[in-house]
């Protein structure tokens, strides 16, 4: 299904921004999607290392009402809005240590880069949708949304639950203007910023890095299939949400995770 999806070419003519897009899971998102026929835009807070001419760039730090203005204001000149918005920025900020570890400036922290920096994009770039009367928008969230662990990611679950419940209500409000809204959630996937979450680990507990996967996936129970995703597996789920094969899919939280959530 992979190769004929991209060898159809089912987003041609259609203009899709991802958020964070120059690494991890936003840039195999960004790579599928032009892969597909796409005109994607790329935004991130740094110019990637590796410049990749295919891709529109923006520099833009989404915390930051002023340069969500600025990304917003650049897009709409230059392409006359988008078709698919990937809010894919986001990230685990907080130290581990449970609630008497964290700060306010901890929690605003989290909550800027994983749930307000997602709405303010949202509540600047689809009102063209609307207009339009068509659209699609993917929040990628986490597992850990539905499956803190309170000693490890506490503040980045919460922000990641509250997104969420922010995407499901969101779907609903727009479910008759045109737009559809999902959610797509991760677990343990093989990026730099896990690589570095699970080293970082296992030098605060003093154990080797491979004793630090198997003690943070215990506490999930495992993952069944026995390995993290790949970033490019995460991409293939989007493209397929993002593309006409799912035009009655609006609301639904997707995991993707290899089995790991135990619940139904």
């Amino acid at each position: 299904m992979d190769n004929q999806q991209n060898h159809n070419k089912d987003l041609e003519g259609k203009i899709a921004l991802v958020t964070g897009g120059t690494k991890g899971i936003g840039k195999a998102i960004a790579e599928r999607l032009t892969k597909a026929g796409a005109q994607v835009i790329v935004s991130a807070r740094n110019q990637p290392e590796e410049s990749d001419t295919s891709n529109h760039f923006i520099v833009a730090d989404l915390t930051q009402p002023a340069q969500v203005a600025k990304l917003t204001q650049e897009i709409n000149e230059k392409f006359g809005g988008i078709d698919i918005l990937i809010n894919n920025v986001g990230g685990l900020t907080a130290p581990s240590g449970g609630f008497s570890a964290l700060t306010d400036e901890d929690w605003e922290s989290e909550l800027q880069l994983n749930l307000l920096s997602g709405i303010r994009l949202d509540r600047a770039l689809l009102p063209k949708m609307i207009e339009k009367k068509s659209g699609v928008v993917i929040h990628i969230s986490s597992i850990s949304g539905r499956q803190p662990l309170w000693n490890v990611n506490l503040a980045y679950a919460v922000s990641k639950a509250a997104l969420n419940n922010y995407s499901k209500a969101l779907a609903m409000e727009l479910a008759d203007k045109g737009v559809r809204v999902l959610t797509v959630s991760p677990g343990a996937t093989k990026t730099p910023p896990m690589e570095k979450f699970i080293e970082d680990f296992a030098a605060s507990s003093g154990i080797p890095a491979e004793q630090a996967l198997k003690q943070l996936l215990s506490q999930t129970g495992g993952i069944p299939m026995g390995r993290m995703a790949e970033p490019e597996e995460v991409a293939s789920l989007v493209h397929f949400l993002v593309s006409p094969a799912a035009a009655y899919l609006t609301g639904t939280i997707y995991s993707i995770d290899g089995g790991s959530l135990p619940v139904v």
